[in-house]
């Protein structure tokens, strides 16, 4: 399989066409091999219109998704971020000039996804997603959707920080972006999406007596 040629069509028939307009950004994709994060044997899917399982029901956002995700981002050369179940933006990230630290946290799913990791110059760290690694981030993205408001998450921005993710609570999802200033976090919905959610972030059940 040509995967160059796999990775300019989905550029030009999910990315482009979908308002994606960052050059840079483009770029970036066009030359990332997406194909690097997925196992040998569904290496095929990986410039297809879905959502390929890296492992243990972990899956890749639609190119279309994460495009416009990283987009609102606003991203600047030589920012700091962290990318959260999110390995490919992560790469794409690198490849953009940011300083980028990859967090995951099944042991599967890193197998799968860390010689790729390094071959972008990506630190990559294992640790439970509820803990992000580090603070003071100017970005931070996953791939995944998070049931409920990620607080740690936010704690971990700096002022003037961005985070950009899916909250999903049931079938379907709002990819948003906060805002970290001097007096609060501003929120904005971005557009409909549904990536699968990490269950690791659910809020423990209450028993009510």
């Amino acid at each position: 399989m040509d995967f160059t040629a796999a990775r300019k069509v989905m550029v030009d028939s999910q990315v482009r066409v979908n308002d994606v307009t960052d050059r840079a950004l483009q770029a970036a994709l066009l030359a990332v091999p997406r194909e690097r994060f997925l196992p040998a044997e569904r290496a095929f899917s990986a410039y297809a219109e879905i959502e390929p399982e890296i492992a243990a029901g972990r899956r890749l956002m639609l190119a279309r998704d994460l495009s416009k995700l990283l987009m609102a981002l606003d991203l600047r050369t030589g920012e700091t971020a962290l990318a959260i179940a999110a390995p490919y933006a992560a790469a794409v990230l690198a490849e953009m000039r940011l300083k980028v630290t990859a967090q995951e946290a099944d042991a599967a799913v890193f197998e799968v996804v860390a010689p790729a990791l390094a071959e972008a110059g990506v630190q990559a760290v294992v640790a439970p997603f509820g803990q992000p690694s580090g603070e003071g981030y100017d970005v931070i993205v996953s791939e995944a959707a998070v049931p409920v408001r990620p607080e740690a998450w936010l704690a971990a921005l700096k002022i003037g920080g961005r985070l950009a993710v899916v909250e999903r609570a049931g079938p379907a999802g709002k990819a948003v972006l906060y805002v970290k200033g001097s007096s609060g976090l501003s929120r904005r919905e971005l557009f409909d999406a549904a990536p699968p959610v990490l269950s690791e972030l659910a809020p423990e059940p209450s028993f009510a007596l």
